[in-house]
């Protein structure tokens, strides 16, 4: 009996053993791959400086705005304007459709390119 006792303590201790040996090549596994993350993360983006996201605040950012906002008023009234006069349906959004076509060019010929 103390035969099978010490078998079967001697079979435990080696299913322990290897589940520690494959814990351990595993944290090591881990360990290597988060080396090469921050080797690769080092020399890649940490050299990039970071840029805020969200709206210029320069000057010619706000003249760019003031621009774009004053073409889209002008064609806003024109729209507004054909529907207030015309009654059918088409040529309210033909005047849509070529107000959105339109607004790329009328802003260039308006402000240019400076």
């Amino acid at each position: 009996m103390s035969k099978e006792r010490a078998r079967r303590r001697a079979d435990r201790e080696r299913e322990a053993a290897i589940r520690t040996a494959a814990k351990a090549a595993e944290q090591e596994r881990r360990e290597r791959r988060a080396a090469r993350t921050r080797a690769l993360r080092a020399a890649t983006t940490d050299r990039v400086p970071r840029v805020g996201v969200g709206r210029d605040t320069g000057s010619l950012a706000k003249r760019r705005r003031r621009q774009t906002s004053i073409v889209v008023a002008l064609l806003l009234c024109i729209v507004v304007l054909v529907f207030v006069v015309r009654e059918d349906w088409a040529a309210r959004l033909g005047v849509v459709v070529v107000a959105i076509l339109a607004f790329p060019v009328l802003r260039l010929m308006l402000f240019g390119r400076r």
